[in-house]
């Protein structure tokens, strides 16, 4: 008879399962085998949402990098285009109009030294005679897009070439006063030198400019932060009966700008017709009273230095706008290795716009709704 105080004795289900011999398995062995295989098949199915989701990142992120990259050539090449058709427009309905200015001088003055003006059959009457219509075309073309040659200048020079600037930085539309009226205004002086365009930080005596240039005799803003080379801008004081006008603010016209640059080169061009009208009475076989021509005599080597004045306003327009163009190609740049490196570009733009520079920001309509726009 068992001895009932004896402590129950459980199988223990392990040992159980493993002493278990027969080749078909009992249930143990068989639910064991079960529980395994289920568990091999939960532990892959917990992994497989963490790959795809990376795998789903990095697609998404080469995607956004191949489409920002389509986004700056794109920007690139309508910059590009734009600059390139602004400056040769200009460019060449400029270089017309003074080639036909020169003209005109020279036959004049060529008439004048072998006193031929008044003979109609001197080649110099000539060549007068056939260059005064196109010079007055050209010079109307100049007159009607003056102003807007400057502001094109500004548009697609300017500042498609200014790596910090942001469209979407809020500004006003007088952020910058000068205009051609106001050279008018402040007597701008064609014939200085200080007044024609000046792009290296040393003096004629190969001397290095100081870091700003002497303070105008007239009110101006001291607040005012140019980052401009020395000797690469002006200040202007406003003039009357040759006296300095110290209640009115200095004008500050920089020579890194494009649009600063036309206005001065029109003004100084409409300045010279004004003091050709004896050579343009010449040539268009119009009147010209004696006190005029003599006038002419005597201003004659005045006229020839503002003449070449303007042959070096060109020429530094042009330099300008091919050196601004060369910039357009380094701000859109191609992103090196490191911007291809998965989630490193947000790293990167913390310090520097290295990897995306063309950015994107939101802009307010008018309506009070936003969007967004590609700004540079």
């Amino acid at each position: 008879m068992a001895d009932i105080s004896a402590p129950l004795q459980v199988p223990d289900q392990k040992v159980q399962s493993r002493a278990a011999a027969p080749s078909g398995g009992t249930e143990w062995t068989r639910a064991g085998a079960f529980f395994d295989r289920l568990n091999r098949i939960l532990s892959y199915a917990r992994g497989l949402p963490v790959i795809t989701l990376i795998g789903s990142l990095l697609v998404g992120y080469f995607q956004y990098l191949s489409a920002y990259q389509e986004k700056v050539s794109a920007q690139a090449k309508e910059d590009m285009s734009a600059a390139t058709s602004t400056f040769s427009s200009i460019a060449d309905a400029f270089s017309e109009a003074q080639m036909l200015q020169q003209i005109l001088y020279f036959d004049y003055t060529a008439a004048l030294a072998i006193d031929a003006d008044g003979d109609a059959q001197a080649i110099q009457t000539k060549n007068a005679q056939a260059s005064y219509a196109p010079y007055e075309h050209a010079r109307i073309v100049l007159r009607q897009n003056g102003d807007l040659f400057a502001r094109k200048a500004e548009i697609y020079i300017d500042w498609a070439s200014d790596f910090g600037r942001d469209p979407a930085d809020t500004k006003t539309p007088t952020t910058d006063p000068l205009n051609e009226s106001l050279l008018g205004v402040y007597n701008f002086d064609c014939d200085d030198t200080a007044n024609i365009p000046h792009f290296n930080m040393l003096d004629d005596n190969g001397h290095r400019l100081p870091l700003a240039p002497d303070p105008p005799p007239c009110r101006y803003d001291r607040s005012e932060v140019i980052s401009d080379p020395p000797g690469s801008y002006v200040r202007l004081c406003a003039r009357e009966n040759g006296k300095i006008l110290a209640d009115k603010p200095a004008l500050t016209l920089h020579w890194y700008s494009a649009k600063h640059q036309l206005l001065a080169m029109h003004y100084c061009f409409e300045r010279l017709h004004g003091q050709l009208l004896p050579a343009r009475q010449w040539a268009s076989q119009s009147s010209m009273s004696p006190e005029q021509k003599a006038k002419f005599i005597a201003k004659e080597a005045d006229t020839y230095n503002g003449l070449t004045s303007q042959a070096v306003r060109l020429d530094a327009f042009m330099s300008l706008a091919m050196f601004q163009m060369e910039n357009i190609h380094v701000k859109y740049r191609p992103v090196g290795f490191v911007c291809h490196i998965p989630f490193v570009t947000p790293f990167v733009d913390l310090f520097s716009n290295y990897c995306t520079p063309v950015r994107t920001a939101p802009v307010r309509r008018a309506d009070g709704t936003t969007e967004l726009r590609q700004s540079s």
